[in-house]
C-alpha cells in the first residue's frame, strides 16, 4: 500500500470513499461499471474531477471511464437538483402541448432537458412516456403528478415550488 498520505477531496467526499470503493473491486480494471455505479450512489453523480483519479487507480485511461460515462444514460456528471421534473414526451401529451409545456419550463426556469437550474433545485428529464395518458400533457416533480397541463398552469406549479423552498429557507 502506498504512504499514509492524506487524501484531497473530490466535491467533499474524500478520495477515501473512492479507494474503499475500488478496492472492493480489488482494482479491476473490468468492474469499471460498477465502481461508477458507487460513486454515484455516494455522490449523487460521477464528478468530472473523480475521473482522473479514478482512471490512475484503475490503470485505464480517463478517455476510458468517460466514454463510459458519457455512453451509458445510467450515469450523470452534474448533481440532480432536489426537483426531478420528468416531463412527458409520448403521443398522448405530445397531441396535446407537451412542446408548450416544454417551452414554459425552460422560460421559467431557463434549463432545457437534461440540466439543472444553477441553484440546484430543479432538474428537467424530458421522458418518452410517464403513464397517465388520459391525463396529458403530464409531468412529474418528484413523485407528485401535475395534469392537464397549460403553460400558465405550469408556470404556476413551478412558482409554488420555488416559494415552498423560500418559506423553507424563512
Amino acid at each position: 500500500m502506498a504512504d499514509a498520505v492524506e487524501s484531497p477531496q473530490v466535491d467533499a467526499i474524500p478520495y477515501q470513499e473512492f479507494d474503499k470503493i475500488t478496492e472492493k473491486y480489488k482494482g479491476d480494471p473490468s468492474a469499471i461499471i460498477p465502481i461508477l455505479q458507487d460513486v454515484q450512489e455516494i455522490m449523487g453523480y460521477v464528478p468530472k474531477n473523480s475521473i482522473g483519479y479514478l482512471a490512475e487507480k484503475l490503470e485505464v485511461s480517463p478517455a476510458k471511464i468517460y466514454g463510459i460515462v458519457t455512453f451509458y444514460a445510467q450515469f450523470r456528471l452534474q448533481p440532480k437538483g432536489k426537483y426531478i421534473i420528468m416531463l412527458c414526451e409520448g403521443t398522448a401529451c405530445h397531441v396535446n402541448g407537451a412542446k408548450l409545456i416544454s417551452k414554459s419550463i425552460t422560460d421559467e426556469l431557463e434549463i432545457e432537458g437534461g440540466q439543472t437550474t444553477p441553484d440546484g433545485l430543479f432538474t428537467l428529464e424530458k421522458v418518452a412516456c410517464i403513464g397517465c395518458c388520459s391525463l396529458a400533457p403530464v409531468m412529474l416533480i418528484n413523485e407528485e403528478v401535475h395534469a392537464k397541463l397549460t403553460p400558465d398552469a405550469t408556470r404556476k406549479v413551478l412558482k409554488d415550488y420555488v416559494n415552498k423552498e423560500a418559506a423553507a429557507q424563512n
